[in-house]
C-alpha cells in the first residue's frame, strides 16, 4: 500500500512539473494532458482518504515550487497551517507557482476554495 501511494505521489509531482514546463514553452495541449494526469493521480490519492493526503503532504517540501504549490492547493483543508505557509512563500516569488499560489490563497480567503471538499 505504501509503495502504491508513493508511486501515485510521484505521478502527481511529475505531471505538475511537466505541465509547468509545457506552459513555459507555450504548449497548452501538452500542458492539458499533464493536468489531466495529475488530477487523475490526485483522485487516486483522495480515494485513499487521510493516508492519501498524508502521502501527498510529502510534496510540501519538494524542490520545485510548482509541485509544492500544487500539493498545498489540495491540502489546505487537511493541513491548513503547512499548506498556507507553502502558498504564502511561493506567492512572494515569481513564475507560474507564484500566480497559482496567489489564486489559491485568494479563493481560500474568499471562502470559495473547494479543491478537497470531503
Amino acid at each position: 500500500m505504501v509503495r502504491k501511494l508513493e508511486r501515485i505521489v510521484e505521478e502527481f509531482a511529475e505531471n505538475v512539473a511537466a505541465q509547468t514546463d509545457a506552459i513555459m514553452r507555450g504548449d497548452a495541449k501538452t500542458g492539458n494532458k499533464h493536468a489531466n494526469r495529475y488530477i487523475a493521480a490526485l483522485e487516486k490519492l483522495r480515494s485513499e482518504g487521510d493516508a492519501g493526503r498524508d502521502a501527498l503532504s510529502l510534496l510540501l517540501k519538494h524542490p520545485r515550487p510548482d509541485v509544492r504549490v500544487g500539493a498545498a492547493a489540495f491540502l489546505l483543508r487537511y493541513r491548513t497551517a503547512e499548506a498556507k505557509a507553502v502558498l504564502e512563500a511561493a506567492a512572494s516569488g515569481g513564475g507560474v507557482a507564484a500566480i497559482n499560489a496567489t489564486m489559491v490563497l485568494k479563493h481560500w480567503e474568499e471562502g470559495t476554495w473547494n479543491l478537497d471538499p470531503e
